[in-house]
C-alpha cells in the first residue's frame, strides 16, 4: 500500500501562512481533487508533498518515511507543477529518454507507450520548441507517467489541452488509478474534479476546509 501522510503541515513565506496546519492521509488506488481559488494553497500543498519545498512545522511521510529526514524526495513519483522543464531542442522521445537515465526503470518501449498514450508520435523528430502549448502539456503528462510511478501529483493537468485531449488525459488518469497509483490533482476545471476525483479537498487560505467523499 502506498500512503502519503500530511501531519499538521504548515508553511510560511514572508510571514504569510501559505499552508496552515494541514493534516490528511492519501491512499493508493484513489484520485484526490484539490479545489480552491488562485493563491489558496493548492499548488503549495503539491509542492510540499513532493518535497520541492521545506515546511516550517509538521511532517510529511511517504510510505512511513519522513520527507527531508529519511528521504529527500519520494522514490516513485510523477509530478506536473506549472511549466514542466522540457528540453526545447530535442524530440518528445529524446526528452523522456534523457530523463529515464536518472532512475533507469523505464525501457524505450515504456517511453514510446507513454508518448502514444497522450496522443503524440514517439517517432517524430520535431523538437519540443515547435510544439503547441497543448502538445507540451501532453508531453508533460507522458513525462509524469512513463516510469509507472506509485504517486502522481498533478497541477492543472488538462491546462491548454483541447477537448479531445482532455478526455484522453482523464482516461489515462483513471487507468493510472486502476493500475494502483495514488493521484492528487489540483484543477480550476470543475469538470475534472467532478469526473475524476473520488474525494474533493477544498483549500482556503492555506487551510483544508472541506472533504467531500463521493
Amino acid at each position: 500500500m502506498t500512503t502519503v501522510i500530511a501531519d499538521h503541515v504548515s508553511k510560511k513565506i514572508k510571514r504569510a501562512d501559505v499552508l496552515n496546519d494541514i493534516s490528511y492521509t492519501f491512499y493508493d488506488k484513489h484520485i484526490y481533487g484539490l479545489s480552491g481559488r488562485n493563491g489558496s494553497g493548492k499548488t503549495m500543498l503539491i509542492r510540499a508533498l513532493c518535497g520541492l519545498i521545506y515546511i516550517n512545522h509538521g511532517t510529511i511521510k511517504i510510505n512511513e518515511k519522513v520527507l527531508h529526514r529519511d528521504i529527500s524526495f519520494p522514490s516513485s513519483i510523477g509530478v506536473i507543477i506549472e511549466k514542466t522543464d522540457l528540453l526545447p531542442e530535442y524530440s518528445a522521445f529524446t526528452n523522456l529518454k534523457i530523463l529515464s537515465k536518472v532512475k533507469r526503470v523505464a525501457s524505450d518501449q515504456d517511453i514510446k507507450s507513454a508518448i502514444e498514450r497522450v496522443g503524440l508520435d514517439p517517432t517524430s523528430k520535431m523538437p519540443v520548441r515547435k510544439f503547441s502549448l497543448g502538445m507540451k502539456q501532453r508531453l508533460s503528462i507522458a513525462q509524469a507517467i512513463f516510469e509507472k510511478p506509485e504517486i502522481l501529483l498533478l497541477d492543472e493537468p488538462t491546462n491548454a489541452i483541447d477537448k479531445n485531449g482532455v478526455e484522453l488525459v482523464r482516461d489515462i488518469l483513471v487507468e493510472e488509478k486502476e493500475r494502483g497509483a495514488l493521484i492528487v490533482i489540483a484543477s480550476h476545471n470543475q469538470d475534472d474534479l467532478d469526473i475524476l476525483a473520488d474525494t474533493v479537498l477544498t483549500v482556503e487560505e492555506g487551510h483544508l476546509v472541506g472533504n467531500d467523499e463521493k
